[in-house]
């Protein structure tokens, strides 16, 4: 698929104080984007779109470029102590996404210029914890690497990191836009993982992202730039013939990393689950989706928040994550397995 292109720009008065912030709108100029200026994020109006449903599809097209006012860093277990913000956001339609209702009335993508400013409460927290390492997790809210090509604001994390003595970075992308990335002085401390599923999951419910094989000649080039590699497989959904399906999926993985160093492989596993209130944006959003969201048939789980969820039944749980780990113990054996959640 194409890289990303925002069909409509718009920009806070504020980031043209920053460097990042100018030479983005000088970029979007060049090209002949439509650019409009907002008072900040909160504000953005105009978004076209005869009823809401077309304005939520134009504003996943819709970029708004901006400053992080709020430099507290959310806990990201538990993949990492920190998600460190980069961006918020995202341009795919993962039917099942969280996103759905995080981000609520606003899908528009955000990128945020003030970096200088987010380093330097990242090299706070390393402070606090030395020496044990501060892990920082870069795909929170968006996926970052699906608009770095445009703003290579992830590129200049990946060496900030790189160049500290107890950081590291993580991010998961389903996008395969990476070659701008291969030459990035990482240091061998950022782990470049991909979101992978059976075909059914992707056909079905990611529209909008990259294909299964376009991640993995992604996975095959980072891997090759010398970054850890580890893969997500989320969610892990239930479907007529899943057990083949993922079977088939680590079959197609195993074939495409021959010849690739594994020695530091990941494996993260987390399970499909919804909450009620995403359930109804998304039945608003993808009227025809085949996402099966049915409660009496799922086991209810508190959440942080007091926000819960609903996640399979004990029983189904414990057989998906006995048939993945099989799985992954049989095509990776050298592989960590990081959690099932």
């Amino acid at each position: 698929m194409k890289a990303f292109v925002p069909q409509l720009v718009y920009i806070e008065p504020r980031a043209l104080e920053y460097p990042l912030g100018k030479e983005l709108k000088e970029k979007f100029e060049k090209m002949g984007l439509e650019i409009r200026e907002t008072t900040s994020h909160n504000q953005v109006r105009g978004i076209p779109g005869d009823n809401e449903l077309q304005q939520y599809r134009n504003a996943k097209s819709t970029l708004v470029v901006g400053i992080r006012k709020t430099l507290k860093f959310d806990t990201s277990k538990p993949s990492a102590e920190y998600a460190i913000p980069l961006a918020t956001g995202c341009m795919g339609h993962c039917h099942y996404c969280y996103l759905q209702t995080t981000l609520g009335s606003k899908p528009y993508i955000r990128t945020y210029v003030n970096l200088d400013e987010i380093f330097e409460q990242a090299e706070k927290y390393m402070k606090e914890r030395e020496p044990e390492i501060t892990r920082f997790e870069a795909a929170c809210t968006s996926d970052i690497v699906g608009i770095d090509h445009l703003t290579h604001a992830l590129k200049k994390t990946i060496e900030f990191i790189g160049q500290t003595e107890f950081g590291r970075l993580r991010f998961v992308t389903k996008y395969h836009h990476v070659d701008h990335l291969l030459d990035a002085e990482h240091n061998g401390k950022t782990s470049f993982r991909f979101s992978i599923n059976a075909r059914y999951v992707i056909k079905h419910f990611e529209p909008g992202t990259s294909s299964f094989d376009e991640r993995l000649e992604a996975a095959r080039k980072v891997a090759k730039a010398g970054y850890r590699l580890g893969f997500i497989v989320a969610p892990i959904y239930v479907h007529e013939g899943w057990e083949e399906g993922y079977k088939e999926l680590f079959q197609r993985l195993s074939d495409s990393l021959q010849g690739i160093d594994l020695s530091h492989l990941t494996f993260e596993l987390i399970q499909h689950r919804y909450t009620k209130p995403a359930k109804n944006v998304i039945l608003k959003r993808y009227p025809k989706t085949k996402l099966e969201m049915n409660e009496e048939e799922r086991k209810y789980k508190w959440g942080r928040y007091g926000i819960g969820k609903y996640v399979y039944q004990n029983d189904q749980a414990q057989e998906l994550e006995n048939t993945i780990r099989g799985y992954i113990h049989s095509y990776f054996p050298e592989a960590q397995i990081q959690y099932f959640t």
